[in-house]
């Protein structure tokens, strides 16, 4: 069997440069970044390596750069961090979305029971987050508004700099989960103008368990693990070397090939809509007259279950509406927002294509959820 991989937004494989990186500090250069001897020195000179490489990527400072764990940690941080550190004991606010991933929140909903207020604001029929709509949720104690960039199922990218100019008008913190983005199109923090912004390395052919934080200069945070100040006395705990330096690494390339990338995926994409557009009537393109990622299509096939279609499609691997989206659960804010039905949603599929998918691999792909679909028709 030939698989085709479909999910690159769920995680991506680490690439060969990311894993020929990795391995001399795996076994040869082995010692802790801390230490002042040389395997110690060799690791901490890599550790800022990578610093650099994704600071580079954002348009920050080197020192703006907190590694954690993942983008969960990541969210974890800016949120938690910055209640903690500006509202201390449930006595501010926060605004986020409906449509943000769990990790932010699911954060926040955890802030809520610690005391804090929490006001959740949904897309409009475009799958959009207006900025007045997060101007109109902000109160007098609020201290964070967290926006998602780039929303991992639909793609459909957020304003968030016009969310950020409106609330550094009005005193308020932002934070951008942006692990669906980085990687994938040109991230600048300058341009969004936010305070913080979380990333993902297994988003982008780095290995698992390896996230950054950008924190801008001055911005109030705390740390929410105790223990060794590492990272700027912001992140505890010994730096995972290895995934640090496939994360740099990989950062390097994706600002190397940034645009080069973006064309072919666009163009995979596109081929995608147009063979299942063409051959499966009634299809939808969920999101396709917004501005969306390149490489992310979220397509809703008339009269099927999605996982109907996985059963009968072993060879492909893509996310359907039940798992693994993010979500326990059937329903799809972000959907719901579009005006999908409660059977429509559970039509929908997400094709997320990347590096290593070939020109023939998506047409295969596409002509294989056309037949699928076909003859679910008839039984």
């Amino acid at each position: 069997m030939r698989l085709i991989y479909l999910d690159y937004n769920a995680t991506t494989p680490v690439a060969p440069e990311a894993q020929e990186a990795i391995l001399p500090f795996l076994s040869e250069y082995y010692g802790n970044p801390s230490s002042q001897y040389v395997l110690g020195r060799a690791a901490f000179e890599v550790l800022e390596e990578s610093r650099f490489h994704l600071a580079n990527l954002l348009r920050c400072e080197r020192s703006e750069i907190i590694f954690t764990s993942g983008g969960t940690e990541s969210c974890n941080l800016a949120l938690m961090g910055t209640a903690f550190c500006v509202a201390p004991r449930g006595s501010g606010h926060l605004v986020v979305s409906s449509i943000e991933h769990p990790a932010v929140l699911q954060t926040a909903k955890f802030l809520e029971s610690m005391g804090y207020g929490l006001s959740i604001v949904t897309p409009n029929r475009q799958g959009i987050i207006d900025p007045e709509s997060v101007m109109e949720a902000i109160q007098e104690n609020t201290f964070l508004v967290s926006i998602t960039l780039a929303h991992h199922e639909t793609g459909i990218l957020q304003p968030v700099s016009q969310i950020a100019e409106r609330c550094r008008l009005a005193g308020v913190l932002v934070h951008a989960d942006a692990c669906q983005a980085v990687g994938t199109i040109p991230v600048h923090v300058a341009r969004l103008n936010v305070d913080l912004l979380s990333m993902s390395g297994h988003k982008m052919y780095a290995s698992k368990g390896i996230g950054a934080l950008f924190v801008r200069h001055g911005a109030p945070i705390l740390p929410i693990l105790h223990g060794e100040e590492n990272e700027c006395g912001l992140r505890s705990g010994m730096e995972n070397v290895p995934g640090i330096v496939a994360f740099g690494k990989m950062a390097n390339v994706a600002e190397k090939y940034m645009q080069q990338s973006m064309e072919r995926m666009t163009h995979f994409r596109n081929q995608i809509e147009t063979i299942l557009t063409k051959t499966v009537p009634g299809l939808i393109v969920n999101g396709k007259d917004t501005e969306r990622l390149p490489n992310t299509s979220l397509l809703t096939f008339p009269r099927v279950f999605a996982d109907q279609m996985r059963q009968r499609l072993p060879e492909l691997c893509f996310s359907t509406s039940s798992s693994p989206l993010g979500r326990n659960d059937k329903t799809s804010p972000a959907l719901s927002a579009l005006g999908r039905s409660a059977a429509q949603i559970q039509g929908t599929i997400r094709l997320s294509v990347g590096r290593f998918n070939s020109e023939e691999q998506i047409v295969r792909a596409s002509e294989m959820l056309a037949s699928a679909w076909e003859n679910l028709q008839t039984t």
